[in-house]
């Protein structure tokens, strides 16, 4: 029996108080909702109605039971209501990753856009490196992250891949400081600040390949263990940072690299096959957060990735 449209069908009978009415407003017919009531109360094994000539009445068994009919009709309309946001990505819980140094503004916008699109979302973001976050989505204890690239493709699914070059933030007062913009090779012989190797290995790596093969050959490639020891190794010209375009902090300049040779690729990502609607509700969050407030570009198409490019599982 399918309990719940018996219930409805009751529920109708009883505020109509008329199977006439009640087959009219349920659209069915009068005949068949007498069957459909009368097999309920046999299942139930009570009379859920006094029947006249000009209607229906409830029974005492059967007021008792409207009110738990109403109840477990309203019960499931609420069940149905969650299930339907789980399906949409609206609802459930979320575990997503973001790369160090994403910027507050970005990240403001992704925390924004998200909530605005999944309001019923509970969202669990970590900061985690590129390494790491490879590790726990092969484990599926991320959903979905922001990864710079190079970044392994197997077992992953990736989003459009968005390009921010690099340059040179150096002492205001320091040598190269009051030219426009720099070449690569101009930086050879300086010392050179970097993120942790340990972060993104491979981004790392390819950062001295390029800075080689457009002939810089640095003093020393330098990570410090955060961003006060860097910039505190710029501002007294100790060394040279490669980082994104940045409002300088008080005595420093940002120089563009001439040809933007070195550059952060960023995308999200997430495991193969696992590309679910709150999955696809992020990585659009993230999509506008990285275009807009973030100022990624996209992907130049004179320049060939350095990594597989995977197809994606779903278009933004």
């Amino acid at each position: 029996m399918d309990l719940l449209g018996h219930l409805r069908h009751f529920r109708a009978v009883a505020e109509e108080r008329h199977f006439g009415r009640a087959a009219e407003r349920l659209r069915i017919a009068q005949p068949s909702l007498s069957q459909r009531i009368q097999r309920l109360e046999r299942e139930l094994g009570v009379t859920l109605f006094d029947r006249g000539p000009r209607g229906v009445d409830l029974t005492p068994a059967g007021r008792l039971l409207l009110a738990e009919a109403e109840e477990t009709l309203d019960s499931a309309a609420r069940l149905l209501a969650t299930a339907a946001d789980l399906r949409s990505g609206r609802a459930g819980t979320l575990r997503a990753a973001v790369p160090p140094e994403l910027g507050p503004a970005a990240l403001a916008a992704l925390l924004t856009g998200f909530e605005s699109a999944s309001p019923g979302t509970r969202l669990e973001l970590r900061e985690l490196p590129v390494a790491a976050v490879v590790r726990e989505l092969a484990q599926h204890t991320v959903d979905v992250a922001v990864v710079r690239h190079p970044c392994p493709a197997d077992g992953l699914a990736f989003g459009p891949v968005l390009h921010q070059p690099l340059g040179a933030l150096l002492a205001a007062g320091g040598p190269h400081a009051d030219r426009p913009e720099l070449a690569v090779a101009d930086l050879t012989g300086l010392r050179l600040v970097l993120f942790p190797r340990a972060t993104a290995p491979a981004l790392y790596d390819e950062i001295l390949t390029t800075l080689t093969r457009h002939g810089c050959t640095p003093e020393a490639v330098l990570d410090p263990p955060g961003p006060d020891v860097a910039g505190a190794l710029v501002l007294t010209g100790s060394a040279i940072a490669l980082v994104p375009r940045t409002t300088p902090p008080p005595g420093t300049v940002w120089r563009p690299l001439t040809g933007t040779p070195l550059a952060w690729r960023t995308s999200t990502a997430w495991p193969t096959g696992r590309g679910g609607p709150a999955v696809r509700l992020f990585a659009q969050a993230a999509h506008e957060a990285l275009t807009g407030p973030g100022g990624l570009l996209p992907q130049p198409p004179h320049r060939p990735p350095l990594y597989p490019r995977p197809a994606m599982e779903f278009p933004l």
